[in-house]
């Protein structure tokens, strides 16, 4: 029994919940043509045990879009930055807390996918309208370019989505979301936010320790700082031989929920 009770003591620590900080959201915007869009269209839209996203694309239709400004849709702090390759490609994950029409509050993430670079790192902390990436056509250049961009109310899906409800119980619809939450009341202030909420999908975890974090003082309001310079490019590009597919909703209709 010595023995058993030693390794609950030495297991619990490694499985308890982590915390960090980051700004309060004082709004939400669309992720692209910021703040409202402008340029752009939603190619195909969300649905529940379907398309659990939204698809962007430019208005110029074929790949016209590709390399242009992919934005955080609000402030928070980077949860996921890898190229997940298969169906995805590069991929950021920026999670938001924000004050709900309960007075409480509560937490997002949205994820931005497909893209050509990425411009934020794991732990990073942006702003509202900052880049995170840029517009492109998935691993090897596979689809027409597009965003493909999604809010979860569930911390826990990470990359895993087959492990959790394709329902609202899980996810936000995009544009329903932000039009709800376009401006918030302004508390410039850092808030706790959860993370390692990746369990069964995310190999790599935040460590609080590893993250410069803002000084938590009662009644001092601090800045997370952006840094000047972008912190990690990564190209997702690769040459192929194969013909890019059309943009046509019979192939999009083709794609792995994404």
């Amino acid at each position: 029994m010595g023995v058993a009770i030693l390794a609950a003591a030495v297991v619990e620590p490694l499985q308890a919940q982590s915390y960090t900080s980051a700004r309060l959201a004082d709004g939400f915007d669309y992720p692209v043509g910021k703040p409202d869009a402008y340029g752009y269209y939603v190619y195909r839209g969300f649905s529940q045990n379907g398309h659990l996203g939204e698809d962007w694309n430019g208005n110029g239709g074929g790949n016209s879009d590709e390399g242009d400004p992919i934005y955080s849709i609000a402030n928070g702090i980077v949860v996921f930055s890898e190229d997940y390759e298969r169906g995805w490609g590069n991929v950021v994950i920026v999670r938001h807390a924000y004050r709900g029409k309960s007075g409480q509050v509560e937490f997002v993430d949205s994820l931005y996918g497909h893209l050509k670079l990425r411009s934020v790192k794991f732990g990073q902390q942006v702003t509202r309208g900052q880049v995170v990436g840029t517009m492109g056509r998935g691993p090897y250049r596979m689809y027409a370019a597009h965003l493909h961009f999604e809010i979860r109310k569930d911390l826990r899906v990470g990359m895993r989505r087959d492990l959790y409800p394709k329902t609202y119980a899980t996810y936000h619809s995009p544009r329903t979301f932000i039009n709800a939450h376009r401006r918030l009341r302004l508390e410039d202030r850092l808030v706790r936010i959860p993370i390692n909420t990746f369990l069964k999908s995310n190999p790599n975890k935040i460590f609080t320790e590893a993250i410069d974090l803002p000084e938590m003082t009662s009644g001092t309001t601090v800045r997370p700082e952006v840094p000047e310079e972008i912190g990690e490019v990564i190209a997702a590009e690769a040459d192929v031989k194969a013909a890019t597919p059309e943009k046509t909703k019979s192939f999009f209709d083709k794609l792995f929920g994404s």
